[in-house]
């Protein structure tokens, strides 16, 4: 590991290439609730595997194809408006959520993160503009990406952008699962283009705004507001201690970070204790967002084991690991991240390109 002082370029490139790197781990495993069973088909995941066609946990087929939630799949929305040529993988029993897709390749809400990217890398600055107008033309374009499913935010979005509303309100309310960690993964990007301003008001204030574009979820917002400080200290912070500024945030949130990581280190317990014991494995926010801060704590050190972990207990592993991918890359850097996994990204070459001209912008 690095043991140099981390400049402001190092912490960016860290974070960003760790969203990334966490998402594409945990992709085969995603949503995977059964820990024998994940074993059972992949083993322990330390590096990109496609994932199955068949999936124990998947309950695709119970979600609804016109909005956000469960219910019947006789809507369009998915199939005509977005992931077009995809519906059928929506209604067969235990099917991939990410059904054909490659090793080292990004979930949807990471490839959503790349529109925004993209967008400042344009604009030179933060226009919500011009994302919705790409995000709009990714979704709803054929073949822009591979994935197959589609959280509740994005359904619920389109079945109010097919109605004519204008994008700015196309938001849909705030539902059972609006208020999940889906919803945490693209702010780091914004976060870390507004540490100019030096101002947590303002950079927190931008990544809310940004986030209201696609979810109305004030509680979601609790957490969102978090991660905004978390993100401003390790980068302002002359020393900054990502095990302690990650169990204050867990307290915050109520939830005692600090006397379960020395528990867990005393006792040698598995992590699946933790995630999956104490808290819930799934993409609730009040759960997720803790696990990550738990995980980020123990692991404070080593950025391979931190991910390897968290892709390994399951559950909502994508959206949690390019969350903590964010946090320990940008606390431990860019070097801390193994090379294998950079390389092994199906989308390197873009990614770095577009990775590399952010910070040019940005640093």
């Amino acid at each position: 590991m690095n043991t140099m002082p981390l400049n402001k370029t190092d912490r960016m490139r860290g974070a960003l290439w760790g969203m990334f790197v966490g998402d594409a781990l945990a992709m085969p495993v995603h949503w995977y609730y059964s820990i024998a069973t994940l074993w059972q088909d992949f083993g322990q995941i330390k590096d990109y595997q496609a994932p199955k066609a068949h999936h124990p946990n998947s309950i695709m087929s119970l979600a609804n194809t016109s909005k956000a939630g469960r219910g019947t799949q006789e809507g369009d929305i998915v199939g005509s408006v977005i992931l077009k040529g995809k519906k059928h993988h929506w209604g067969p029993a235990n099917r991939h959520y990410h059904q054909g897709m490659q090793a080292g390749e990004n979930t949807l809400n990471l490839l959503c993160a790349r529109v925004l990217l993209r967008s400042l890398n344009a604009t030179g600055d933060y226009d919500p503009a011009d994302f919705l107008r790409e995000y709009i033309s990714f979704m709803t374009e054929p073949d822009r990406h591979n994935d197959t499913y589609a959280e509740s935010y994005h359904r619920d979005f389109f079945a109010n952008y097919a109605k004519g509303i204008h994008p700015e309100k196309c938001a849909g309310a705030e539902g059972h699962d609006t208020a999940s960690i889906g919803g945490l993964v693209s702010l780091p990007i914004l976060i870390i283009a507004s540490l100019n301003e030096g101002n947590l008001s303002t950079t927190n204030a931008q990544a809310l705004n940004h986030q209201r574009l696609t979810h109305r979820s004030p509680s979601l917002e609790i957490y969102s507001s978090e991660l905004s400080a978390l993100l401003f200290h390790i980068f302002h912070d002359t020393n900054p201690n990502i095990e302690e500024l990650a169990c204050a945030a867990a307290s915050r949130l109520g939830f005692p970070a600090a006397k379960v990581v020395a528990s867990v280190r005393s006792k040698q317990s598995s992590d699946c204790d933790v995630i999956g014991g104490l808290l819930s494995s799934a993409c609730y926010v009040d759960q997720s967002f803790p696990s990550v801060l738990y995980l980020a704590s123990r692991y404070s050190n080593n950025f391979e084991a931190a991910l390897i972990a968290n892709t390994n207990v399951g559950g909502d592993n994508c959206h949690r690991g390019a969350v903590l991918g964010a946090i320990l890359g940008s606390s431990l850097g860019f070097e801390a991240i193994p090379k294998r996994w950079i390389d092994g990204l199906i989308a390197h070459d873009e990614l770095n390109n577009e990775i590399e001209t952010f910070i040019k912008r940005f640093e």
